[in-house]
């Protein structure tokens, strides 16, 4: 079984975790998947960053067996196979504790799409998620912190809003690779910053119009998007 560039792959996400700075000790987790084979390479579970390589970088099945690996994978593997269970478009989830993404998780609060950086993003305000009963925390907590991000998604397209503030915990991250999910959550934590400071510094502010927010979204992501190179 060989997964050796999927293994690269997830490693280089969780190291860019790192060089932005959305990740303290061995805080956080990035992982991707190979669709074809039904495999998911995560993160060893408590590893430090800078002593991981891409053969610590546990591979596993979608119902969580591991396949490859000497090392414990992360905490959050359930997490993250509930994503790619429920968004059959998604190769990749990143989960940190980021600073300003967390604020807004913490107070249970969406991200309102304040301005025109947000809508290249996200397609309308961040959602947050509803807490958890003590049932759900007690039980498999976190398979349902996945389910609770699917049941916040079921009216929401995940490839058009690629981000989730849990309630009282923190941001997940998705894209269509393990970098693309690592490079929402460098985004998420920009336009988290920006709306603390929009908040203080505009309490009433209503946001930007709809008509803006599909303007740059649709420019960077809709069928006829203008953004960028067409080779690129």
């Amino acid at each position: 079984m060989d997964f050796l560039r999927l293994q690269a792959e997830v490693l280089e996400a969780n190291l860019e975790l790192v060089r932005r700075g959305l990740v303290l000790y061995t805080f956080g987790n990035a992982s991707g998947i190979d669709r074809e084979a039904g495999i998911i390479a995560i993160k060893p579970s408590g590893v430090p960053y800078e002593q991981m390589t891409a053969a610590d970088i546990v591979l596993c099945d979608l119902a969580g067996k591991i396949v490859a690996g000497r090392l414990k994978p992360s905490s959050d593997l359930e997490t993250h196979l509930e994503l790619y269970r429920a968004f059959p478009a998604i190769g990749g989830v990143v989960h940190t504790h980021s600073e300003f993404a967390t604020s807004w998780a913490q107070a249970g609060r969406s991200i309102p799409a304040f301005g025109t950086t947000h809508a290249d993003y996200f397609h309308g305000p961040v959602p947050a998620t509803e807490e958890l009963s003590d049932e759900e925390i007690q039980g498999k907590y976190e398979l349902n912190t996945g389910k609770a991000i699917v049941r916040r998604f079921s009216a929401l397209d995940p490839m058009a809003m690629p981000a989730v503030l849990v309630a009282g915990h923190a941001p997940f991250t998705w894209g269509k690779t393990p970098m693309d999910a690592a490079h929402n959550a460098v985004i998420l934590e920009s336009v988290a910053r920006m709306a603390v400071y929009t908040t203080l510094l505009h309490p009433e502010s209503a946001g930007v119009s709809q008509a803006l927010l599909d303007r740059h979204y649709f420019r960077k992501h809709g069928a006829d998007a203008t953004y960028g190179q067409e080779n690129s």
